[in-house]
Protein backbone atom coordinates (compact mmCIF):
# COMPACT_ATOMS: atom_id res chain seq x y z
CA UNK A 1 0.00 0.00 0.00
CA UNK A 2 2.98 2.32 0.55
CA UNK A 3 3.84 2.10 -3.13
CA UNK A 4 0.23 3.01 -4.02
CA UNK A 5 0.33 5.94 -1.59
CA UNK A 6 3.52 7.31 -3.16
CA UNK A 7 2.10 6.89 -6.66
CA UNK A 8 -1.09 8.65 -5.54
CA UNK A 9 0.81 11.66 -4.17
CA UNK A 10 2.83 11.92 -7.39
CA UNK A 11 -0.41 11.71 -9.41
CA UNK A 12 -2.08 14.40 -7.28
CA UNK A 13 0.88 16.80 -7.02
CA UNK A 14 0.28 18.84 -10.21
CA UNK A 15 -3.48 18.86 -9.58
CA UNK A 16 -3.18 19.99 -5.95
CA UNK A 17 -0.35 22.54 -6.13
CA UNK A 18 -1.04 24.28 -9.44
CA UNK A 19 -2.88 27.64 -9.25
CA UNK A 20 -6.43 26.33 -9.62
CA UNK A 21 -9.67 27.87 -8.29
CA UNK A 22 -9.35 26.36 -4.79
CA UNK A 23 -5.77 27.49 -4.35
CA UNK A 24 -6.57 30.97 -5.64
CA UNK A 25 -9.54 31.20 -3.25
CA UNK A 26 -7.28 30.52 -0.26
CA UNK A 27 -4.42 32.67 -1.57
CA UNK A 28 -6.84 35.58 -1.94
CA UNK A 29 -8.26 35.06 1.56
CA UNK A 30 -4.74 34.71 2.99
CA UNK A 31 -3.75 37.98 1.33
CA UNK A 32 -6.88 39.78 2.47
CA UNK A 33 -7.16 38.55 6.06
CA UNK A 34 -3.96 36.68 6.93
CA UNK A 35 -3.10 32.99 7.05
CA UNK A 36 -4.70 32.32 10.43
CA UNK A 37 -8.09 33.55 9.24
CA UNK A 38 -8.13 30.93 6.47
CA UNK A 39 -8.04 28.01 8.93
CA UNK A 40 -11.86 27.74 9.46
CA UNK A 41 -12.64 27.71 5.72
CA UNK A 42 -9.74 25.33 5.10
CA UNK A 43 -11.09 22.98 7.79
CA UNK A 44 -14.61 23.16 6.36
CA UNK A 45 -13.39 22.51 2.83
CA UNK A 46 -11.30 19.52 3.79
CA UNK A 47 -13.77 17.88 6.14
CA UNK A 48 -16.26 18.12 3.26
CA UNK A 49 -13.56 16.84 0.88
CA UNK A 50 -12.98 13.73 2.96
CA UNK A 51 -16.72 12.98 3.29
CA UNK A 52 -17.42 13.56 -0.42
CA UNK A 53 -14.35 11.56 -1.47
CA UNK A 54 -15.40 8.57 0.62
CA UNK A 55 -18.95 8.86 -0.74
CA UNK A 56 -17.70 8.94 -4.33
CA UNK A 57 -15.36 6.06 -3.63
CA UNK A 58 -18.33 4.05 -2.37
CA UNK A 59 -20.45 4.80 -5.43
CA UNK A 60 -21.91 8.31 -5.14
CA UNK A 61 -20.49 9.18 -8.55
CA UNK A 62 -23.11 6.85 -10.08
CA UNK A 63 -25.77 9.44 -9.17
CA UNK A 64 -23.97 12.09 -11.21
CA UNK A 65 -23.82 9.67 -14.15
CA UNK A 66 -27.59 9.15 -13.95
CA UNK A 67 -28.37 12.84 -13.45
CA UNK A 68 -25.89 14.86 -15.56
CA UNK A 69 -28.02 18.00 -15.06
CA UNK A 70 -26.99 17.87 -11.38
CA UNK A 71 -23.36 18.26 -12.48
CA UNK A 72 -24.26 21.26 -14.65
CA UNK A 73 -26.25 22.83 -11.81
CA UNK A 74 -23.37 22.41 -9.37
CA UNK A 75 -20.95 23.93 -11.87
CA UNK A 76 -23.10 27.03 -12.39
CA UNK A 77 -23.87 27.45 -8.68
CA UNK A 78 -20.21 27.03 -7.73
CA UNK A 79 -19.06 29.56 -10.31
CA UNK A 80 -21.64 32.12 -9.17
CA UNK A 81 -20.66 31.60 -5.54
CA UNK A 82 -16.96 32.22 -6.25
CA UNK A 83 -17.88 35.24 -8.39
CA UNK A 84 -19.86 36.67 -5.45
CA UNK A 85 -16.85 36.21 -3.15
CA UNK A 86 -14.61 37.78 -5.82
CA UNK A 87 -16.90 40.81 -6.04
CA UNK A 88 -16.83 41.35 -2.28
CA UNK A 89 -13.03 41.18 -2.34
CA UNK A 90 -12.74 43.39 -5.43
CA UNK A 91 -14.74 46.25 -3.89
CA UNK A 92 -12.82 46.21 -0.57
CA UNK A 93 -10.52 49.22 -0.48
CA UNK A 94 -8.23 48.34 2.46
CA UNK A 95 -6.76 45.31 4.16
CA UNK A 96 -8.27 46.31 7.51
CA UNK A 97 -11.25 48.14 8.91
CA UNK A 98 -13.98 47.22 6.44
CA UNK A 99 -16.89 45.76 8.37
CA UNK A 100 -18.58 44.19 5.35
CA UNK A 101 -15.42 42.32 4.35
CA UNK A 102 -15.04 39.16 6.41
CA UNK A 103 -12.82 36.10 6.17
CA UNK A 104 -14.24 32.98 4.56
CA UNK A 105 -15.94 30.81 7.17
CA UNK A 106 -16.11 27.09 7.92
CA UNK A 107 -19.42 26.97 6.03
CA UNK A 108 -17.90 28.85 3.06
CA UNK A 109 -15.27 26.11 2.84
CA UNK A 110 -17.94 23.40 2.78
CA UNK A 111 -20.00 25.23 0.16
CA UNK A 112 -16.93 25.81 -2.03
CA UNK A 113 -16.24 22.06 -2.11
CA UNK A 114 -19.87 20.98 -2.57
CA UNK A 115 -20.36 23.40 -5.49
CA UNK A 116 -17.14 22.38 -7.24
CA UNK A 117 -17.98 19.54 -9.65
CA UNK A 118 -14.42 19.61 -10.98
CA UNK A 119 -13.40 18.14 -7.63
CA UNK A 120 -15.81 15.26 -8.22
CA UNK A 121 -14.25 14.54 -11.60
CA UNK A 122 -10.72 14.52 -10.13
CA UNK A 123 -11.87 12.27 -7.28
CA UNK A 124 -13.60 9.85 -9.65
CA UNK A 125 -10.52 9.79 -11.91
CA UNK A 126 -8.31 9.14 -8.89
CA UNK A 127 -10.40 6.14 -7.84
CA UNK A 128 -10.36 4.66 -11.36
CA UNK A 129 -6.56 4.75 -11.20
CA UNK A 130 -5.88 3.70 -7.61
CA UNK A 131 -8.81 1.69 -6.25
CA UNK A 132 -8.15 -2.01 -6.66
CA UNK A 133 -10.67 -4.24 -8.41
CA UNK A 134 -10.73 -6.75 -5.56
CA UNK A 135 -13.73 -6.59 -3.22
CA UNK A 136 -11.50 -7.45 -0.23
CA UNK A 137 -10.52 -4.37 1.68
CA UNK A 138 -12.40 -1.96 -0.60
CA UNK A 139 -13.68 0.13 2.32
CA UNK A 140 -10.19 0.36 3.83
CA UNK A 141 -8.75 1.34 0.44
CA UNK A 142 -11.40 4.03 -0.08
CA UNK A 143 -10.78 5.51 3.37
CA UNK A 144 -7.00 5.46 2.92
CA UNK A 145 -7.09 7.01 -0.56
CA UNK A 146 -9.60 9.63 0.64
CA UNK A 147 -7.39 10.52 3.60
CA UNK A 148 -4.23 10.88 1.47
CA UNK A 149 -6.13 12.96 -1.10
CA UNK A 150 -7.62 15.25 1.58
CA UNK A 151 -4.36 15.73 3.47
CA UNK A 152 -2.46 16.49 0.26
CA UNK A 153 -5.04 19.15 -0.68
CA UNK A 154 -4.94 20.59 2.84
CA UNK A 155 -1.17 21.07 2.58
CA UNK A 156 -1.49 22.66 -0.88
CA UNK A 157 -4.24 25.08 0.16
CA UNK A 158 -2.33 26.01 3.31
CA UNK A 159 0.79 26.79 1.29
CA UNK A 160 -1.19 29.01 -1.08
CA UNK A 161 -2.90 30.78 1.85
CA UNK A 162 0.53 31.40 3.39
CA UNK A 163 1.84 32.75 0.07
CA UNK A 164 -1.13 35.12 -0.09
CA UNK A 165 -0.46 36.24 3.49
CA UNK A 166 3.23 36.91 2.77
CA UNK A 167 2.45 38.83 -0.42
CA UNK A 168 0.00 41.01 1.50
CA UNK A 169 2.79 42.03 3.87
CA UNK A 170 4.14 44.24 1.09
CA UNK A 171 0.77 45.93 0.54
CA UNK A 172 -0.08 47.59 3.85
CA UNK A 173 -0.84 51.12 2.65
CA UNK A 174 -4.49 51.79 1.71
CA UNK A 175 -3.62 52.46 -1.94
CA UNK A 176 -1.54 49.34 -2.43
CA UNK A 177 -4.04 47.27 -0.39
CA UNK A 178 -6.82 48.33 -2.73
CA UNK A 179 -4.74 47.26 -5.74
CA UNK A 180 -4.01 43.90 -4.09
CA UNK A 181 -7.71 43.34 -3.33
CA UNK A 182 -8.63 44.18 -6.92
CA UNK A 183 -5.92 41.85 -8.23
CA UNK A 184 -7.06 38.90 -6.11
CA UNK A 185 -10.71 39.71 -6.79
CA UNK A 186 -9.91 39.55 -10.49
CA UNK A 187 -8.04 36.26 -10.03
CA UNK A 188 -11.01 34.76 -8.16
CA UNK A 189 -13.38 35.98 -10.88
CA UNK A 190 -11.17 34.31 -13.48
CA UNK A 191 -11.19 31.14 -11.37
CA UNK A 192 -15.01 31.27 -11.31
CA UNK A 193 -15.12 31.49 -15.11
CA UNK A 194 -12.57 28.66 -15.25
CA UNK A 195 -14.85 26.52 -13.05
CA UNK A 196 -17.80 27.29 -15.32
CA UNK A 197 -16.01 26.45 -18.56
CA UNK A 198 -13.99 23.43 -17.43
Amino acid sequence: MLQTAIALVVFLFPLAYSPGPGNMFFAANGARFGFRSTVPANAGYHIATWVVTVAIGLGFIAALDKFPQLFVGLKIAGSLYVLWIAWKLFKSDTLEGKEEAKPATFVDGIVLLILNPKAYVIIALMFTQFLGTSETGTLVSVVLISTIFTFNNLVAFSIWALIGDKIAGYFRTPESAQKLNMMFGGILAAAAVWMLLS
